[in-house]
């Protein structure tokens, strides 16, 4: 922000040098990055956070100074003259059709002016921050908007058809000229001021070349007004067009001093340019709102800042800063201004007691005093997580949220939609991502080039859609491993799966995979946790590695990572080691190509072997010994008995009865 120094002097009591600014301006968090000497004046160029709009001005400044330097502020007038003739409502109207990005629009007329050269005293205020005059009635309000922060726009009010503003969303492609010569097409997602027929000004970045005021002006219409911040910065940025006003906008303007910046520029101008004021305003939207409040508890701001402030000292920063504090025992309440928009949590009022205190007054402690306390279930679950896919061969990877359409459209499900990015953000990688799959593929074709293999990914993170109408985030668990040998593959990455949920929930938990049918994958088979489904896992389709130009067979399982999370801590069972030993039988099974391990288990446990402690996979065989369509399933099976040592005549009858469930219920075969 630049100042003048003999402007700001102009709203204090007693004057202040160049020296004195500079050394009370840093020390109240705006340090100086530039000091240029012209004549009399110096010109400061002061850093200023985003988040203080209010700062951006000379009265602003000359607050902030008189505040840590007991000077009083002496803010300029802002009283027009009587006005006379017809109301400004009977001259001109204003229409409000998006009042959700411009919350207030008042608008002042002026007629009769007379438009040339500016005084001495305007263009050299103007030019002792870098500013050009143009005319009386424009230097007249960028004069206003660098003395009170307060954007504002004069039009010809005469080139306006049907002398009235609409403030109305952009059609789509609707061109627009503005006052700089430069050509836009525009979006149906900005804000622009427009008269009876076309837009006349982007809303709070530039006016339009064909309304400008000019040297044949005679009646100006005066825009004073808020608008949306995210919407002037959108705006600005897709147009790469940018102007003082839209830094301002774009930060936020004090609600109630958009009809005081009015009722100055109309006086400056009635006093440079002549002409007669309308008496009134037309002004659409909201109402000046109320004061609101924050309140501070004196022991947490001395506990946060490591000092001892009495009441008084911590009221006395406060009032200094106009905040009206109310102590209640520990509790002060302030009534926050409304041009200071930054204050609207405890903290903020603490961190204005450190800047009115003295940053540099609060000691540095040799030793920093740590309470060690126990990591919470959340953080401890998520440790868990990565340790045992690490354990397993796992590398995690951390990985963009941006995708292009091509990439993650074929992981959009059914009835969601894609979020995709504004195009002026970023333009090829333009939606965010449905799924971690895509990104997880995208690392590992990097590996492919880089000529790795047996590559094995996970990575947890969130993911997002569109979802009736509303973006909706899920945090999602991903893995990705080559698969060279599909069923080893598929294998090993349930039993990953299946160690991942014990370690998270232990006994509390029971994972099941199950055959689903998904046009993402070769074979899938659809994950379930407590009965409710999670996730889908299996052999990734040829198609989509071929969109992602991989060229190894790729297993990948994704997950939702929120109930597996919620697992933790896990809960474990405690048994007695057997004393007596088991018997193990292994059964080969001849069954058709579509008989799943499901049914296979199903009919197993149907005819429960009162004996089987445990039942397993053991593994599968396909060929020409079993014929075509057919495979062979080897499953064991584990029996004892607690009281007594068992006997294979007691396990031969079981057996027996698994052998006829399983041909009943499977149309199983016994392989010799």
């Amino acid at each position: 922000m630049k100042i003048s120094l003999d402007w700001l002097n102009q709203y204090l009591d007693r004057p202040t040098d160049a020296d004195e600014l500079a050394r009370v301006m840093t020390r109240a968090g705006f340090p100086v990055e530039e000091r240029v000497a012209a004549g009399d004046d110096v010109m400061f160029d002061l850093e200023v956070t985003s988040n203080r709009g209010d700062c951006l001005s000379h009265v602003g400044m000359a607050r902030e100074l008189a505040a840590a330097s007991a000077r009083t502020l002496r803010p300029p007038a802002c009283d027009p003259p009587a006005s006379a003739g017809d109301a400004a409502d009977a001259l001109t109207s204003v229409a409000l059709d998006a009042p959700d990005l411009c919350p207030v629009y008042t608008a002042r007329v002026l007629t009769g002016v007379k438009v040339g050269p500016s005084p001495d005293w305007l263009v050299r205020r103007l030019e002792a921050v870098g500013l050009r005059s143009v005319n009386n009635v424009v230097d007249v309000t960028n004069f206003v908007m660098l003395e009170l922060g307060q954007p504002l726009h004069a039009f010809d009010m005469d080139k306006l058809a049907q002398r009235r503003i609409v403030i109305r969303r952009a059609a789509r492609g609707e061109a627009f000229t503005a006052i700089d010569g430069s050509r836009h097409d525009l979006r149906d997602d900005m804000l622009v001021i427009s008269d009876a027929d076309r837009p006349v000004a982007i809303a709070g970045v530039m006016g339009g070349l064909d309304s400008e005021v000019g040297d044949d002006t005679v009646n100006v219409l005066l825009e004073s007004a808020a608008f949306d911040p995210l919407s002037v910065r959108r705006t600005s940025r897709a147009l790469k067009l940018s102007s003082d006003s839209s830094f301002r906008f774009e930060r936020g303007v004090d609600p109630l001093g958009i009809e005081r910046a009015s009722r100055r520029a109309g006086e400056l101008i009635l006093q440079t340019a002549g002409g007669v004021l309308a008496p009134g305003v037309v002004r659409v939207g909201a109402d000046e709102p109320a004061p609101g409040e924050v309140s501070m508890r004196l022991s947490r701001c001395n506990a946060l800042l490591g000092v001892e402030l009495s009441g008084e000292e911590a009221t006395g920063h406060l009032d200094r800063l106009h905040l009206s504090p109310r102590a209640d025992g520990d509790v002060m309440t302030c009534t926050i201004p409304s041009y200071r928009l930054d204050l609207q949590r405890e903290v903020d009022l603490i961190e204005e007691v450190a800047r009115s205190h003295g940053l540099d007054a609060i000691p540095m402690r040799e030793k920093i005093h740590i309470i060690a306390r126990h990591p919470q279930p959340a953080v401890q679950a998520r440790d868990a997580l990565s340790r045992v896919l690490v354990g397993h061969g796992y590398h995690e990877a951390i990985t963009y949220s941006f995708i292009t359409p091509r990439q993650g459209q074929p992981f959009l499900l059914e009835g969601a939609e894609a979020l995709m990015l504004s195009p002026d953000m970023r333009k090829a990688e333009s939606m965010m991502r449905p799924s971690v799959l895509p990104s997880l593929l995208i690392c590992r074709k990097s590996n492919q080039d880089a000529g790795n293999a047996g590559v094995k990914l996970f990575e947890a993170a969130s993911t997002w859609v569109r979802s009736g109408g509303s973006p909706v985030e899920t945090r999602r668990l991903a893995l990705l491993r080559d698969a060279d040998d599909a069923e080893t593959a598929v294998r090993d990455l349930r039993g990953s799966l299946e160690e991942l949920v014990s370690a998270l929930g232990g006994a509390g938990a029971a994972l099941r995979v199950e055959p689903v049918e998904d046009t993402r994958f070769g074979a899938a088979g659809a994950v379930s946790l407590n009965g409710v489904r999670i996730g889908v896992t299996g052999i990734l389709s040829d198609a989509i590695r071929e969109r992602f130009d991989v060229q190894t067979p790729i297993a990948v399982a994704e997950l939702e990572a929120d109930p597996l999370l919620a697992l933790y801590p896990p809960r474990r069972e405690v048994r007695e080691l057997p004393r007596l030993p088991g018997i193990e039988r292994d059964l080969s099974v001849v069954v058709d190509e579509a008989v799943a391990w499901k049914a296979i288990e199903e009919a197993v446990r149907q005819a429960s072997p009162a004996l089987m402690e445990s039942l397993s996979f053991v593994g599968a065989y396909r060929g020409k010994q079993v014929g075509a369509g057919r495979k062979s399933v080897t499953l064991r099976m584990r029996f004892r008995d607690p009281q007594a040592t068992l006997r294979h005549d007691q396990v031969d009858p079981q057996v027996a009865s698994v052998v006829e469930s399983l041909k009943n219920r499977c149309s199983a075969e016994l392989r010799g």
